[in-house]
């Protein structure tokens, strides 16, 4: 399907539709001193947004996103104000065609203001039968040496709309669920919830690729079904002062009943690629 990118340098926003609808599927935002995120992604049929932003049980959970804990001493992940981050681009790849890009870079600071690690976030939507693939190429250059202390969270995390009493789970590649899932290595992880404006579940599959450091990577899943793969949680990683680490991660995007069989065969393909 016929996809496009449209950047707004006064809202700080990356949004992308489908044809010439004039609702955006998702919108990537990176405003001038904030942690850049993705929030709302809506539902491949335009019904219900499967993101949210800064819960009342987690205010600093900003939907899709990316924050380490523990990096040099520092918590990007609790803190995404101008004190932490400071963005250099936002800028539109591919604007055009079945498949969108975009990508955000951004400095993360150190106590003194100065730049510590210089982080870039490539994205990548296509759109196939109703279900979107979102990918992400992660890549930090460090400017000193740093380190990323062990800790039971820090990288990619996801938040989907989630309050007492709202239908809703976590189901690894082992079929472990929930608090089961905690910490535990897996190839992919899938959460489901009934979201507003929706009879079915609303999902979003995050997979781990092989070149990833750590693979199968741990995964946090907290109390309130926020998820999130994490390296740190295996211990200490660092990045020498000078070098660059990247990450990958493939997202899909889809309502109705998880299917193990057809995540496993879309992580096939995705580490064959």
């Amino acid at each position: 399907n016929f996809l496009r990118v449209e950047k707004n340098a006064d809202e700080g926003t990356i949004s992308v539709f489908r044809g010439s609808e004039p609702k955006p599927l998702l919108v990537q935002n990176a405003r001038e001193g904030i942690r850049p995120y993705i929030h709302p992604i809506v539902a491949p049929d335009g019904k219900g947004e499967l993101t949210e932003f800064s819960p009342v049980h987690h205010k600093h959970q900003t939907g899709l996103y990316w924050g380490l804990k523990e990096l040099n001493g520092r918590d990007y992940f609790m803190n995404w104000k101008e004190d932490y981050w400071r963005r250099v681009s936002a800028e539109t790849v591919t604007e055009k065609g079945s498949a969108v890009k975009w990508r955000t870079t951004y400095r993360l600071l150190d106590e003194k203001g100065d730049s510590i690690l210089t982080e870039t976030q490539t994205w990548s939507l296509q759109e196939r039968k109703g279900k979107y693939y979102l990918d992400l190429q992660w890549t930090g250059q460090a400017h000193s040496d740093v380190t990323m202390g062990e800790f039971y969270v820090g990288g990619l995390f996801l938040r989907m709309p989630w309050h007492q009493g709202v239908e809703g789970d976590v189901v690894n590649a082992a079929g472990q669920r929930n608090g089961e899932a905690e910490g535990q290595r897996a190839i992919w992880s899938d959460i489901g919830i009934r979201v507003a404006d929706r009879t079915d579940m609303g999902h979003i599959t995050i997979l781990d690729h092989p070149d990833n450091k750590g693979f199968p990577v741990p995964w946090r899943v907290d109390n309130e079904l926020g998820l999130g793969p994490s390296r740190q949680i295996l211990g200490d990683w660092t990045i020498p002062k000078g070098e660059t680490a990247a990450v990958r991660y493939r997202l899909i995007v889809y309502t109705g009943k998880r299917d193990h069989e057809f995540i496993n065969a879309v992580w096939k393909e995705y580490v064959c690629e």
